[in-house]
C-alpha cells in the first residue's frame, strides 16, 4: 500500500497549535507575565533540568487530565517537554478541553539547549 500522505501526524497536530519559538520565549513571557509554565515531562526529568517556575504535570500519569482540570480555563499556559511530542499532545488536549490560551514551546528543551545552551534553565542536584 502506497502512503500518499506527505504531512507527518506531528506536523499536522502542531499546525493546529500556537507555537512559540525558543528565541521568542523571553518576549512572550514579558508580554504575558501571568503565564503559567507547564512541564509535561516525568518528575525525574523535571528535577534534572527545567525552566524556572514551571509546574510539573506529567503527561504520562493516569491523572494527567484530572490535574489539568484544577487549573483555570482562562489563564495563559505555555507547555513544554523535551522534544515537543508530549507538549503537542498536552496542548491539543487542553485546547479540546476548553483552555482558551494555550501555547507550545516549539522544539521543547532540546531546541532550547541547541539554541541557547543551558542559559535560563535550572539544573537539579547532581
Amino acid at each position: 500500500m502506497e502512503d500518499n500522505c506527505n504531512v507527518r501526524r506531528w506536523d499536522l497536530l502542531k499546525s493546529k497549535l500556537n507555537n512559540i519559538p525558543v528565541e521568542d520565549f523571553e518576549a512572550f513571557i514579558a508580554q504575558n507575565p501571568d503565564t503559567i509554565l507547564i512541564d509535561c515531562r516525568k518528575p525525574e526529568e523535571h528535577e534534572t533540568i527545567r525552566i524556572p517556575n514551571s509546574k510539573n504535570i506529567n503527561y504520562l500519569n493516569y491523572d494527567f487530565w484530572d490535574e489539568l482540570e484544577q487549573l483555570p480555563l482562562n489563564k495563559t499556559y505555555l507547555v513544554y517537554c523535551n522534544t515537543c511530542r508530549r507538549s503537542i499532545r498536552s496542548c491539543t488536549l487542553m485546547q479540546n478541553g476548553g483552555f482558551q490560551h494555550v501555547y507550545n514551546l516549539d522544539g521543547g528543551l532540546r531546541e532550547w539547549v541547541k539554541k541557547k545552551g543551558e542559559v535560563g534553565l535550572i539544573r537539579g542536584e547532581e
